[in-house]
């Protein structure tokens, strides 16, 4: 029984409670009915017990998706367009979508705790900053879905990134990353564009320079790799579900190394 199983019958003892448990419970309560009344913490589970961080990742992910949509005011199609995509790539059953759609649709309440959420999530994935940056990549994803990246959302992703102890630095180099795989790759293939431009959006996806020597270019691809590995990340807390996500990252730095060594 996964995780989603858990909570679908009812077996509490794995979920977490707080912010994090009334957001998931309102959710799961929703599609279920009535009789999902509640989450309770077992005493036996300290935080960052797996089943715990997996129910944290998959709700703090979706709420918090759907808090930075609404950044800016609205919600665009291209954001919600995003938000299925993820639900899609992650191959979710009716009910645990429908349930990732409660989610989206909870985070863009005015009244959304996104301080208490983040406190939470923090507590229960501290130990595993490679799930915390891969947090902060799908949040930008979203901010991302429209084309631009508003005042108000990269506003909030720097308060998303005190909260989670990333520093402003890691954030840029994040950014800087996942712009230039955005622009190596459109819907999972190489874009179009002339071999020196696809050259050094390969270095990008690595977070490098073209000037960047063979060394380094080795070091950087073996860093990502380990910090991306789908079967240490799920490990770590990452639900299944989303070990897709993970794979499709690999595969793109993979490529891009590729590229790069082809090129040298």
């Amino acid at each position: 029984m996964n995780w989603f199983s858990t909570v679908v019958g009812g077996a509490f003892g794995f979920l977490i409670g707080g912010p994090l448990g009334a957001i998931l419970g309102a959710s799961v309560g929703h599609q279920f009915g009535k009789g999902f009344t509640g989450l309770e913490i077992d005493a036996r589970l300290n935080s960052g017990d797996r089943q715990r961080v997996q129910t944290a990742f998959f709700t703090a992910t979706f709420a918090v998706m759907g808090h930075i949509a609404k950044a800016d005011g609205h919600v665009s199609p291209e954001e919600i367009s995003l938000a299925n995509r993820v639900m899609d790539k992650m191959a979710l059953a009716s009910d645990m979508r429908a349930t990732a759609i409660n989610l989206f649709q909870q985070g863009k309440q005015a009244d959304f705790p996104l301080d208490a959420v983040l406190a939470q999530f923090y507590k229960e994935c501290q130990r595993h900053t490679d799930l915390i940056r891969m947090f902060l990549e799908i949040q930008l994803q979203a901010a991302f879905a429209d084309g631009t990246l508003a005042l108000s959302e990269e506003k909030l992703l720097l308060h998303i990134c005190s909260h989670l102890r990333i520093s402003r630095f890691d954030y840029e180099r994040l950014k800087i990353r996942l712009q230039a795989q955005q622009r190596f790759y459109e819907q999972g293939s190489p874009t179009p564009k002339a071999p020196q431009k696809t050259l050094q959006d390969a270095y990008g996806v690595l977070g490098l320079m073209p000037a960047a020597d063979k060394a380094d270019v080795k070091k950087a691809y073996r860093r990502l790799m380990s910090q991306n590995h789908p079967d240490k990340l799920v490990a770590k807390g990452l639900p299944e579900e989303m070990m897709r996500l993970a794979k499709e990252k690999t595969q793109k730095i993979t490529k891009a190394y590729e590229i790069i060594q082809k090129a040298g």
